[in-house]
Order: structure tokens, then sequence, then C-alpha cells
């Protein structure tokens, strides 16, 4: 057996061992399951950092074909292309801030790797727009830097279904951007170590809210992003870190910044396998993340991004492909789809999920 990263798994690796949560002891997965996108999801989701699994797992990685077909036409077009580089430039801007913020505090400057957030949020025409656009620049492997920017344009996004006042957004946004600034004071060494963490290398990854929030402590930031930066993790039932805090002593920041930033980490393309549908992270969410997340902002979410892919074409497990012409309300992440002249409600065939957005 051998121990890998979470971010490296792929279907059809075995587990070699029973896989709890990190404070309840709750069973996760069981040895010998044979994953699948959707357990893969469930691991980001309860922040399962690895997993020990077969040794033959070497050979999936090795064979895998990363299947590069996700919204193809949308990748060819002008408008994308624009975006993609001016989402690459963002990054730069940000990572320079960000390393003028951790070796010398006085030339930060918050305004000026914030502006280039707001000017790629214009360049959509709507939510749904900007989510085609987010989704579709998979390709990065989650690096932090690019996951923090995600991050904030999905706050400023979640931030506007909330009905926030623009103040807010802005200090939402900010949070979003700034929320694993800890993480760049981990050692990169255990950051992209491919081979799984010890667990007192997985204690030092949890340091990093802690460690963020220091960095922003003295800053002229809102007391929202500095929490937000400590706080991510947290989980209204009690079971995130670090302080293993509940629902009411979260800040609402945070627990609006902890949906934008696990919707991104499951939806992300890792080295070796795709991105995880959507409609998986959305079903993860409602089955198991009501408890977790503040009630109204997961379901104001949930009820909004299922919008931005109506009329999508998908794939399902079954293989077959369609449209999604109708959104359940009861039961998101199990639209009608339109196969031909068929309509399949997915509510009605549990046996069946949507795989993959086309």
């Amino acid at each position: 057996m051998k121990r890998l990263i979470t971010k490296k798994l792929v279907p059809g690796m075995v587990l070699s061992d029973n896989i709890y949560a990190h404070d309840n002891n709750q069973l996760i997965l069981p040895k010998e399951y044979v994953l699948d996108n959707q357990a893969i999801t469930k691991l980001t989701f309860y922040s399962i950092q690895s997993v020990l699994v077969e040794d033959s797992s070497e050979d999936l990685i090795a064979s895998f074909d990363n299947n590069k077909s996700y919204a193809a036409s949308l990748r060819q077009t002008a408008e994308f292309i624009e975006f993609k580089k001016d989402f690459e430039d963002c990054a730069t801007k940000f990572k320079s801030g960000i390393e003028d913020l951790i070796n010398d505090k006085e030339k930060f400057d918050i305004d000026s790797i914030i502006s280039p957030i707001y000017a790629l949020l214009h360049k959509g025409s709507s939510s749904s727009n900007l989510f085609d656009m987010i989704h579709n620049l998979r390709c990065y492997d989650d690096a932090t830097y690019v996951h923090c920017i995600s991050v904030a344009m999905i706050c400023n996004i979640l931030g506007q279904w909330l009905k926030m006042s623009e103040e807010d957004i802005l200090i939402l946004t900010e949070a979003g951007l700034l929320h694993d600034i800890g993480k760049l004071l981990i050692p990169n060494e255990i950051i992209t170590k491919p081979s799984g963490l010890s667990s007192d290398e997985y204690s030092v990854v949890q340091t990093h809210p802690s460690q963020g929030y220091m960095i922003l402590t003295d800053l002229n930031l809102s007391d929202h992003v500095k929490n937000s930066a400590l706080m991510h993790h947290e989980r209204c039932d009690g079971t995130g870190y670090p302080a293993h805090l509940r629902g009411p002593q979260i800040d609402y920041f945070a627990k609006c910044v902890a949906i934008a930033d696990v919707y991104d980490a499951m939806t992300s393309a890792r080295v070796y396998r795709d991105s995880l549908c959507p409609f998986i992270a959305i079903e993860m969410f409602e089955n198991e993340g009501l408890q977790k997340y503040d009630t109204n902002a997961i379901m104001t979410f949930l009820q909004n991004i299922v919008n931005t892919y109506l009329l999508n074409r998908v794939k399902l497990s079954d293989g077959r492909e369609g449209e999604i012409i109708f959104i359940n309300r009861a039961h998101l992440s199990r639209p009608t789809i339109k196969i031909n002249d068929e309509y399949l409600d997915l509510t009605q065939h549990p046996d069946l999920y949507i795989e993959k957005i086309l």
C-alpha cells in the first residue's frame, strides 16, 4: 500500500484502510472501497488530506487519459481566450502583492490586488457566464494563488445572490481572496508532496488558518477578512478546525467563504483527473452539508448555482447524453434531462446521476 494526497486520487483506486472523519470518528469510506468521482468528492468535502491506497494505483495514474472535452466549444471563443489571459495576469499581480505582504507589510495594497478581480468579474455578462468561464479554467491543478482568485470570484457572486450591500460584497470578495494566505507559509515540500502526508505533516497543514490570521491581524482590513482566514475550515456542527467552533461562533463571512472554498476544491481539476462534475458537489452539499454550513447561505448558493447549468448538455452515469431542461427544487442535484424525445426525471431514477457537463 502507499499513501497519496487526496488531490492525486483518480477513479478506480482501491482504499487500503477505513477512512474516518477527523473529529467524530464517523466512517466516511470503508477499506477496499473502489474510488469513483463521488467518493473522491466526499473525501474533499470532509477535508481528508491523504489516504492509503493499493500499490496498483500507480498504474492508474500512468494510464490516465485526461479528458479535455469539457465545454470545449467555449474554450475556443475569443471571449474565453481573453478571459483566460486576464485571469493569468490577475494571478501574477496577486502573487506579487502577496509576496509584498509576506516580505514587507508596508508595501501591501489591497486595492491593487482586488481591482483586477473586479475587472475579471465585469467581463462576464451574467453569473452563469462567469461560472462557465471559471469552470473552464480547471487546467491549473488548483495552485493556491489560482484557487484564491476563483474563491474570491465565487464569493462575489454569492454575495450578490445573498443581496448583500456593495460594501459587504467587496469585503466578502477580499475575504475569499485572502482566505488561504496561511498556506503560503506552509513548507512547499508539504503542500506539493506527491506521496501523501504523515500525521505530523497534516498537523502542520492544519495550522494555515491560524498563520493566515497572524499575517493579516495588524493590517487595515475588515475583521471579517481576518476571521475568514482563521475560520474558513470551521463547520457549523463543530467538526471543523482549528477551534471546533459551532454555528453562532463563526463569522458569517467565513461561513460564506467556506462554501466557495469547498465548492471550488471539489470541482477543480487535478493533474491526474478531469474536474469533478458540479452536480456531484451539489448532491454532496444537499445530502451532508446542511448541518455543516449556514442554512441560508448554502441554500441560496445551491438554488442559484443549479440555474447556471440549465440547458447545459450533460453525460449521465450510464453513458447517455442529454440536456438539462428542468431543475427540481426539492432535489437540486437531480434535474430532468431531455434525451432525444425522452424526458428523464432523475428523482425517479436513483441509480443514475450526472457524471459530466459537456
